[in-house]
């Protein structure tokens, strides 16, 4: 543990991270309005037994019990979003002062117990009344993301000091827009990219809207990024022509618009062959490329692709990709199916400042979901203890090679609402009852705590000992 800990840098931020949807509940209170989330989870068969987030883990009643978990945790910093529906429910009119009000004693909370807020201004939850409207697909919605930006970061910039724009803008265009597995569950392929290009385009408006307010603060975005393994076993010419368009569609397209200004090659295709160029104005990818402060990094696992001939897919969130064969992931793998790859963040890392011209990195998002049980009032999650261990070493081996890493925050405080599989899959640090709302920590919360607590004794100066 120690030694582990002696290899992070201080300051070294070490927190946890949740999403409003999954977590607060309280869908109808203080004048919320309706989000993509809970119409969509109304949808028979869109999400195991039609669970939604109406209570989840009605973190909106008991945030304080859960930051005094952080703080017992001993987290130096902790990722949440905002609840757009909460803030402007209708997604672009009046402002929600109970909204504001929520969100306020939230980060009073979290700074009274010592803990460095990072906020995230949108992790899924689209105001329905806009996507009533075409959601993303529709540039409207970049200007209601602007203004939303505008008004939450004027109204809680003196609570916080680092703010992300979008959480997996992958994940909100292609499974929302293209194959329909998540909300808005619509499966377009020219929605889709139109989605991904707005999203981007919102993000890089957000941003300059809130450092026009305050210069000072840390502005970033959070892509969910893989490491792409092409098969060694077919056709190396098309085994690395499929792992190029993945690599393309998930890390590229996000990395090289919000970094350096513009669309990788494929993906340019990509948006002519689907109807969805019109949607890229002139001027866009440089109020994209708005400078960053710091680049989030969401890592859960590789891709493993193999080539093939072109063939007809049925699935259109699979469009553009039908010269790719997706391999089974090797074991082990968590509960979700996802390998178990650190070295692939480790080399991620290393790719990122190799490859791009980034600012600093924060793992916004690490962690893994195991099927754990209480026994006699403990949970004993050695796996997700030891793949917490194994990728937070992946960490310190990019920084150990001249990676500028700056935090790492554990996916997830609580087990919570897992979008499309309700309450079926645990990622938490603390064990939710979601019946009778107990938190109890698990086995892998105290372990992350004593890593904490190592982190500190080993920093800690003479002249602090003597006090």
């Amino acid at each position: 543990m120690a030694a582990l800990a002696s290899r992070f840098p201080e300051p070294f931020a070490f927190g946890a991270a949740t999403a409003a949807y999954q977590i607060e509940g309280a869908t109808t209170a203080d004048g919320r309005g309706r989000s993509i989330w809970d119409t969509f989870a109304q949808i028979p068969g869109k999400v195991l037994g039609q669970q939604d987030g109406r209570t989840a883990l009605d973190h909106y009643h008991r945030f304080e019990q859960d930051v005094a978990i952080m703080a017992d945790l001993g987290l130096s910093a902790y990722r949440f979003s905002v609840a757009w529906p909460r803030i402007v429910p209708d997604g672009h009119g009046a402002v929600e002062a109970r909204g504001i009000a929520f969100y306020r004693r939230l980060l009073e909370s979290v700074r009274a117990a010592g803990i460095e807020p990072v906020a995230t201004l949108y992790h899924w939850d689209l105001p329905q009344p806009l996507q009533d409207r075409g959601g993303w697909a529709n540039r409207e919605t970049v200007a209601a993301f602007s203004r939303y930006a505008e008004v939450v970061h004027g109204e809680l910039g003196d609570l916080v000091n680092t703010w992300m724009t979008i959480n997996e803008p992958w994940c909100a265009a292609f499974l929302g827009y293209g194959n329909g597995v998540h909300a808005p569950g619509l499966t377009d392929p020219r929605a889709a990219f139109r989605s991904a290009h707005h999203l981007m385009l919102g993000h890089g408006e957000a941003v300059r809207v809130m450092r026009a307010q305050d210069p000072s603060h840390t502005y970033g975005v959070v892509p969910n990024l893989y490491g792409v393994v092409p098969s060694s076993s077919g056709d190396p010419a098309a085994d690395h022509r499929a792992a190029d368009t993945i690599d393309a569609l998930q890390n590229r397209m996000w990395l090289d618009a919000a970094l350096s200004g513009r669309y990788p090659s494929e993906v340019v295709t990509l948006f002519e062959r689907f109807g969805a160029d019109d949607a890229l104005v002139r001027g866009d990818l440089q109020v994209i490329a708005q400078p960053l402060d710091v680049l989030g990094v969401n890592y859960y696992s590789q891709h493993h692709v193999m080539g093939r001939e072109p063939q007809p897919v049925t699935d259109p969130g699979l469009a553009g990709q039908e010269h790719v064969v997706h391999l089974p992931p090797p074991e082990p793998q968590t509960a979700m199916g996802w390998s178990i790859e650190p070295r692939g963040l480790r080399d991620l890392l290393v790719r990122l400042q190799r490859d791009w011209p980034v600012p600093p990195i924060i793992i916004t998002e690490n962690g893994a979901a195991f099927d754990d049980r209480i026994v006699d009032g403990v949970v004993a999650d050695t796996a997700r203890r030891d793949y917490l261990a194994s990728h937070i070493a992946a960490v310190a081996e990019a920084i150990e090679a001249g990676v500028d890493v700056r935090g790492y925050f554990a996916w997830s405080l609580l087990d919570n609402y897992e979008w499309t599989f309700g309450y079926d899959k645990r990622f938490g640090l603390v064990h939710v009852d979601y019946t009778t709302q107990e938190r109890t920590i698990k086995v892998s919360g105290h372990w992350y705590r004593d890593l904490i607590t190592a982190h500190r004794q080993h920093h800690r100066s003479p002249e602090q000992d003597a006090h």
